[in-house]
């Protein structure tokens, strides 16, 4: 008796196709405020996120959940939130560098039609998962993954996409109804934008500057700094 396994072919892409990825990872931009007012339509919300789901998850766990938030009282609410994490920020950097970061325009929650909290839980796939034995963050990891997938498909869809990390854990958690068991993964800025910048946005205001490749590349053993 034989048993037939379905197995998809690994042909490369076509040169369009491997284009198209490459242009998307090279051209994908974390997006503050340049948000257009625009409706994200509800049958590319769910192509992004069934892109998100697609994403790889340690022992097929796929901790991930979606929240929705298009209210804009909500999106006022988280905002609030923000703005008050944001002014610890500031505070925590000293000179010009203090001025730099107040300069940054970080309006996307409430500019942007449509905001996505990721969370993780980590009991999905119960105590013993597959890959996780070791390294309990696996799950995390793999709701990252997630996120990214999201992130490539809306750079697809000329969607701008921001990730807002400076938040009380605890405020979020209020305002999304988020039990303590939950891991907050993201805060994401979704909508329509018409330009992009051709570098990343921090390197184009002096924040910071991409690595050279040569610098990240370690050759059969660590050889950065003990």
């Amino acid at each position: 008796m034989t048993t037939s396994t379905a197995l998809a072919q690994a042909a490369p892409f076509s040169t369009d196709e491997r284009d198209a990825v490459y242009k998307a990872i090279h051209t994908r931009r974390d997006v503050r405020d340049q948000f257009l007012p625009d409706p994200v339509p509800n049958e590319v919300l769910r192509k992004l996120l069934e892109a998100a789901h697609h994403a790889p998850s340690v022992g097929l766990s796929q901790p991930w959940n979606f929240i929705v938030i298009r209210a804009q009282q909500d999106r006022d609410r988280v905002w609030r939130a923000f703005q008050a994490a944001n002014a610890e920020a500031a505070e925590m950097f000293e000179g010009t560098r203090r001025d730099t970061y107040r300069a940054l325009k970080l309006e996307g929650i409430r500019k942007a039609p449509v905001n996505i909290c990721v969370t993780c839980d980590r009991s999905r796939g119960g105590k013993v998962v597959l890959g996780r034995t070791h390294n309990p963050n696996m799950d995390v990891y793999s709701t990252v993954c997630a996120i990214q997938n999201l992130w490539l498909a809306a750079r697809a869809e000329g969607i701008g996409m921001g990730w807002v990390s400076i938040f009380h854990d605890a405020d979020l958690r209020e305002i999304l109804g988020i039990p303590e068991r939950i891991e907050i993964v993201g805060y994401l800025c979704l909508g329509y934008v018409d330009e992009l910048y051709d570098r990343p946005e921090l390197e184009v205001k002096g924040w910071s500057r991409r690595l050279p490749l040569e610098d990240v590349i370690f050759d059969g053993k660590w050889q950065g700094e003990a």
